[in-house]
């Protein structure tokens, strides 16, 4: 249920593999083995707990143990919880146990479940003894045992690329973030990750009162939450083209709906400024044309949304004299952007227009956004930003799925019993360095 809407996505929207995962298919082996020990003892009328436990506990088959389990991360300072619909999408499915005929009890319906929304946040100090759980659940641990591992994979999967995407939007100052992880992934994960960045620009966006839009390259992607994959052109498009990027942006202009924004990728010869002052003296020739004959349907369709410079990291743009440093020389750096955005607003001085058309071409001119890629993530982003570098859209792609503890990313979930039950009254029971948490958003 989003923190933001209210409602809960349909089960059937992430296709659960619900007849392997009550087998334990998605299970570390060692919850499997617990299990198998739980039920043996609880079948095992003669059975009582023998042992020094660190409650007193009486005589008592501890195979049916009813205990409270917190799931939470430890990501500092915050997360941006996500994943959780598809938690309990697991837990009303698959908890239970099988019959001696083989057949699946379901047992949801003894446990009790707190759970935040997702899209909420989740903060962490850095102190394991002051968490705020996420979920809680409490009932007979082998009936649910073998779920954490999936449960803990949703979660953290989809909390860290939701909270990977709120910071790389903080760092633009609410600047659009084009969503392009998908080829850095397997692709049964894109959906999940989709709805995880649409989550992360909502909370955003209600947290600093902006407007950020998001889009998404696959349809996949967008299917969780309603939306189609949206783009523009590749490299190997131009490459169909024998390497003119005029001639491939003319064509994708003229073959494409106009609701298709029409960015020129203008890197291919590395000279980022002549093929866009090509190219937009082309489009901007082709736009002229119809708009002057009153056919302003048709002359939409060469208007030039935008450029993108996508120069690899190791090259320099031929614009740009060498400075001798690797970072204000290669790949798109300020220097190119600053470049860029002159070249572009001044381009129609150097067209052979009448007068009539140079106001229509100083604001046709104006209007063409720099979308910039290319080993963009939060810390590179922040820097464009505090330099004012004149970038209007960011294309981001592996950064938004890093799991690093280095770089601050890793958003590892952990479960951890906490309480257990005995003779309806509960029972602090936890590893040391661990305890029952609370948290007001459950």
């Amino acid at each position: 249920m989003s923190v933001f809407d209210n409602k809960r996505l349909p089960k059937e929207m992430f296709q659960i593999d619900v007849e392997r995962m009550r087998k334990g298919w998605y299970s570390d082996a060692y919850f499997i083995n617990t299990v198998t020990v739980l039920e043996a003892l609880a079948d095992d009328p003669g059975y009582r707990f023998a042992g020094k436990g660190d409650i007193p506990v009486g005589e008592i088959n501890n195979g049916n143990v009813i205990v409270e389990m917190q799931f939470f991360t430890r990501r500092k300072p915050f997360s941006v919880v996500t994943g959780v619909d598809e938690a309990l999408v697991i837990l009303e499915e698959c908890t239970g146990y099988f019959d001696d005929d083989g057949n699946f009890i379901n047992t949801y319906d003894q446990l009790e479940v707190e759970a935040v929304q997702d899209g909420t946040f989740a903060y962490y100090s850095g102190n394991p003894l002051d968490v705020q759980p996420v979920l809680k659940v409490r009932g007979r641990y082998r009936d649910f045992a073998i779920l954490e591992t999936p449960i803990l994979g949703v979660l953290t999967e989809a909390t860290r690329v939701a909270t990977n995407v709120y910071n790389v939007l903080v760092a633009t100052r609410g600047k659009d973030v084009l969503f392009f992880p998908a080829r850095f992934a397997h692709y049964k994960l894109q959906a999940l990750h989709g709805y995880a960045y649409q989550l992360a620009v909502q909370a955003y966006n209600v947290k600093f009162g902006k407007k950020s839009r998001a889009s998404v390259s696959t349809d996949d992607q967008g299917c969780w939450w309603g939306s189609k994959g949206g783009g523009t052109m590749a490299h190997a498009s131009i490459a169909c083209f024998f390497g003119d990027t005029v001639e491939t942006t003319l064509q994708f202009a003229r073959n494409l709906p106009v609701d298709v924004k029409r960015i020129a990728l203008v890197d291919f010869h590395n000279d980022c400024v002549g093929e866009t002052l090509k190219t937009m003296k082309t489009m901007w020739d082709k736009y002229w044309e119809f708009y002057r004959a009153g056919n302003i349907e048709e002359a939409e369709k060469y208007r030039l949304f935008g450029v993108r410079p996508d120069t690899s990291g190791d090259m320099r743009d031929v614009s740009l004299p060498p400075l001798g440093d690797k970072q204000q020389d290669c790949g798109v750096n300020p220097r190119l952007v600053w470049t860029l955005r002159e070249a572009i607003d001044r381009a129609w001085k150097n067209w052979e227009i009448n007068l009539q058309a140079q106001e229509v071409a100083k604001k046709w001119c104006q209007d063409v956004k720099i979308v910039v890629t290319g080993g963009f993530n939060a810390r590179k982003i922040n820097e464009f930003e505090d330099l004012g570098v004149p970038v209007d859209i960011y294309g981001v792609g592996s950064s938004l799925l890093e799991n690093s503890s280095e770089t601050g990313t890793a958003n590892d979930f952990t479960a951890d019993i906490v309480r257990v039950k005995l003779n309806e009254e509960w029972f602090k029971l936890c590893k040391i360095g661990r305890q029952p948490c609370d948290n007001p958003n459950l």
